[in-house]
């Protein structure tokens, strides 16, 4: 059974620096808190950038899940016209590498498409003692 917290902000860039702090001060004593960080940066400026939630009024939320031996973050959004996917890494364009750096950094990582949004979530497993 996972333990959860959850915070909505607003759809507003400024905001995953927020959604970053949220996090890192969940996992202080859990550990993994700069991936966490990145992962939740990149899942939230995905939100901001790429769906609905970035448009006047949107907003994103995430949730950070603790189980025993693993942490989920999960960034739910008002959705778009598709679900995110990675990019080609051999693809000459700057941007469009979030979802490669987090599947690097997660044990796992998914997206799936909700009645009125999208969910983007990765998993951590707990560092060794």
């Amino acid at each position: 059974m996972l333990t959860k917290w959850g915070r909505a902000f607003p759809g507003l860039p400024e905001q995953v620096a927020e959604a970053r702090h949220f996090v890192a001060g969940l996992l202080r004593e859990w550990g993994r808190v700069d991936e966490a960080a990145l992962i939740v940066g990149e899942l939230a400026a995905n939100a901001v950038r790429h769906t609905l939630s970035g448009k006047a009024g949107g907003w994103f939320l995430v949730v950070v899940g603790f189980g025993a031996d693993f942490v989920r973050i999960e960034v739910i959004d008002q959705g778009s016209d598709g679900v995110p996917t990675m990019r080609d890494a051999s693809s000459l364009e700057e941007g469009g590498r979030g979802l490669m750096l987090v599947a690097a950094c997660a044990k796992d990582w998914g997206a799936k498409a909700l009645p009125q949004g999208s969910s983007v979530w990765a998993d951590l497993v707990r560092e060794e003692a």
